[in-house]
């Protein structure tokens, strides 16, 4: 009989170990539908992870999230689903916290939210109210980070750090504390990852599906209808083209 405990502390370790590949988010999904029949305890370990990591990992989570509700249902797990709306929430607070501190991870949220939305994992209006609090959320971290700094002293120097009742004057007209600043190894592991999710979204857009006609299909998707200036823009190419024609003929007749 395998160990709960045990269970909770691999998969812990998995999430922590979370990175920009995609390999790492199907192993720890797979891990969590084999122990399927502690459900609750590993949605919970999830939740524990995005509250007490740092942001990259939160982040690696989030993406975690889409892969792992992706395969819960052909795994025959809608379980995992539906925690996973239940609580959608509170991953949101966890993933951007209303201190600042989350502003890199914004957009992350957001386009997990729209894919999973996208799948019918979250319904429109949900996506849309949240995605609403981002945005303050998102503004308010800009405040933050915008606010001026504190002026030079008179000598040419830094000036003396504020006293706390300074300090409390600040927090009450920027509206919070200055959000913790993630240090430069997590800076440099952050802009990593996002290279590498790039570059694996940039091969997904050359990938063209099995069949004989299927680059053909969708080059015919994906190009827009005939309009008006297109049409305009055809005739105003095709006489330059005619013009540039005659030219020629006229000078190699010469």
């Amino acid at each position: 009989m395998v160990d709960p405990f045990e269970v909770r502390m691999r998969f812990t370790s998995q999430l922590r170990g979370l990175n920009a590949s995609v390999m790492s988010a199907q192993k720890a999904a797979q891990y969590a539908l084999k122990h399927r029949d502690m459900a609750e305890d590993l949605h919970s370990c999830i939740l524990e992870q995005l509250e007490t990591n740092n942001m990259n990992t939160r982040a690696n989570i989030m993406y975690f999230i889409e892969h792992f509700l992706d395969m819960a249902p052909r795994g025959g797990q809608d379980d995992y689903v539906r925690m996973m709306q239940r609580d959608i929430i509170r991953v949101v607070d966890a993933v951007v916290p209303d201190d600042g501190s989350g502003a890199a991870n914004v957009k992350v949220v957001r386009k997990v939210l729209h894919a999973l939305q996208s799948k019918s994992f979250l319904d429109a209006q949900t996506v849309s109210q949240i995605d609403e609090v981002l945005k303050e959320r998102d503004a308010s971290a800009q405040d933050v980070t915008m606010s001026s700094p504190p002026p030079p002293s008179a000598d040419g120097g830094e000036s003396e750090p504020p006293t706390s009742q300074q300090h409390r004057g600040s927090s009450r007209r920027t509206g919070r504390n200055q959000p913790p600043r993630p240090d430069k190894k997590q800076i440099e592991q952050r802009i990593e990852e996002d290279r590498e999710r790039h570059k694996r979204q940039r091969e997904h857009v050359w990938a063209v599906p099995p069949g004989e006609d299927a680059e053909m299909e969708r080059l015919w998707e994906e190009t827009s209808d005939l309009g008006e200036d297109d049409v305009r823009m055809g005739e105003e190419e095709w006489a330059e083209w005619r013009a540039e024609f005659e030219a020629r003929s006229k000078r190699a007749a010469v």
